[in-house]
């Protein structure tokens, strides 16, 4: 049976807070706000609880979930390395809604999916989320939706969507956007074959626009007439 709690009430976000701590050591399932959309995680270094997430999504494990943090410091623990117009991306936009992939660090492990090697990952703007993280370090989070369906904003329609297979609803009101993460790939930056010139592109545009990325990035951002197809994208939404 789920459990609702509102964190704008401060006599039930104490109890929220906890409880959803106690369900993520569980393997267990959490909704959360974002300042994005609201996300359903789990703990990132727990296979049963992601592929559990991935079940309540309907989704395969070709499409990983991205992994929420609550620092640069986390950021650094998950990564093979962070290049210099990396950590410009995060000067500027974290905490925020761009989700970065990077290579991930080799000696991690977890088992996030269908990843070929890489992280995706994201440093919200949300005042609960962002308490939430510190205590329970990085966690797998995707949109609270069923595949198909949109994203949602509140945490009463991720609860009509995913029902019982969340143990807890961290209600926080609407979400401030409602607009996803951008998402970009910048596994170029720290790999490149023989030949290319490392660009960090575009997976999916979002709540970061083309300008503002462009603006940080200059050169080593991919031209607009040489887009990523979507399904290239290594990660699933958030």
């Amino acid at each position: 049976m789920s459990t609702v709690f509102d964190c704008r009430d401060d006599s039930q976000i104490l109890a929220g807070m906890r409880h959803a701590r106690q369900a993520i050591a569980r393997g267990e399932l959490i909704v959360l706000p974002t300042d994005t959309v609201y996300g359903i995680a789990a703990d990132a270094f727990s296979p049963a609880a992601v592929q559990r997430l991935l079940d309540a999504k309907g989704r395969g494990r070709d499409m990983p979930p991205p992994v929420l943090v609550a620092g640069q410091d986390m950021l650094g623990a998950l990564v093979e390395e962070i290049p210099a117009a990396v950590q410009n991306l995060v000067d500027a936009f974290w905490p925020g809604g761009l989700t970065i992939v990077l290579p991930a660090q080799p000696s991690l492990t977890w088992d996030l999916g269908e990843t070929k090697g890489t992280v995706a990952v994201r440093m919200p703007d949300r005042r609960v989320a962002l308490e939430l993280l510190a205590e329970t370090g990085p966690l797998a989070v995707s949109s609270a939706n069923l595949t198909g369906r949109d994203a949602a904003i509140i945490a009463s329609d991720a609860q009509e969507m995913l029902g019982d297979s969340v143990a807890v609803y961290l209600e926080e009101g609407y979400s401030e956007n409602g607009v996803p993460s951008t998402i970009v790939d910048a596994t170029s930056l720290v790999a490149t074959p023989d030949g290319e010139t490392p660009l960090v592109r575009i997976l999916r545009e979002g709540a970061i626009s083309r300008e503002q990325l462009a603006e940080v990035l200059g050169e080593l951002l991919e031209p607009e007439e040489r887009p990523a197809e979507a399904e290239e994208s290594p990660v699933g939404d958030e």
